[in-house]
């Protein structure tokens, strides 16, 4: 699936232009679904968080079974080769993949003995500063570890946020806020949640159902570092009826103000102008 026209793909020892095949069909990753994927973002001269992103993919690889081939700083840096040898024009989505290719005797099991990886460069633009969505509720959930790879960014886990976002646009709406198995809030269907009430700055505690994200973790931080620490919590959905301020947290566009749940409206708020800016001021000050 090509988001735009502009893509570098790193596989087998060397890059490729354009949207390059790198699974076959008897692929374990195509036939069972042991895929994995991560996801940064490059702009302006920098790659926020870069090495983390390439962290997390070995880490969600080893969640499904599969054998890493790369390490972190081996991902990391391919993606500096290709992001600095070649004329992009607009913001970068950085896409390091993992995926099965033999299985075991059952072939359910992922062999570990041979793993597929690509890096994949994209050209892709960050929404506008302006951008905001407005939400509703879905009867899908996000599933539990026992029953789903919740520990992964997995591939196999966004045909159900597929469900929701449809839902949900059938509805008018643009995205979901998403229940946990327990009912409570867990995230939307894209992107981490925070709520602003009162001045205080909440989301939702991580319990195992979602993937409590990087750019999250690091809007947390500059939070905490200008004196408003975040509050991780069991919330509700009455509590995002009840917030001053709703914003989504994800990586391909890092702040997206929410201006509607469900009939209840928000204002785009001081805080989540404060988190976007605190969140550019930090990202290109690793500019080299």
């Amino acid at each position: 699936m090509a988001i735009s026209k502009t893509i570098r793909t790193w596989f087998e020892g060397r890059w490729h232009d354009g949207d390059t095949a790198v699974m076959r069909a008897a692929d374990h990753g195509a036939w069972l679904g042991s895929s994995v994927f991560d996801g940064a973002r490059y702009f302006e001269g920098v790659a926020p968080d870069l090495l983390a992103h390439c962290r997390r993919v070995n880490a969600s690889a080893r969640a499904l079974m599969l054998t890493p081939t790369k390490t972190d700083e081996e991902i990391a840096a391919l993606a500096w080769e290709g992001l600095t040898g070649f004329d992009w024009s607009g913001p970068v989505y950085i896409r390091p993949m993992y995926w099965g290719i033999d299985g075991d005797i059952t072939a359910i099991v992922p062999g570990p003995e041979r793993t597929g990886f690509a890096l994949c460069l994209e050209e892709v633009p960050l929404a506008p500063a302006e951008a905001t969505t407005r939400t509703t509720t879905t009867r899908f959930r996000r599933p539990v570890l026992e029953s789903a790879v919740v520990n992964a960014k997995a591939g196999c886990l966004y045909p159900n946020n597929a469900r929701m976002l449809t839902e949900v646009r059938a509805k008018g709406f643009q995205n979901a806020m998403v229940a946990d198995a327990m009912g409570n809030l867990a995230e939307s269907a894209t992107a981490n949640v925070f709520l602003v009430k009162d001045g205080e700055v909440l989301t939702p505690i991580p319990n195992g159902t979602f993937l409590a994200g990087i750019t999250r973790a690091r809007h947390m931080t500059n939070l905490a570092a200008d004196g408003t620490p975040v509050r991780e919590a069991v919330l509700t959905f009455d509590d995002l009826r009840d917030a001053d301020e709703v914003f989504l947290s994800g990586n391909m566009n890092k702040v997206t103000p929410v201006i509607e749940f469900d009939g209840t409206h928000y204002q785009v708020g001081p805080v989540t102008r404060r988190v976007r800016e605190m969140y550019w001021d930090w990202a290109l000050s690793e500019r080299p």
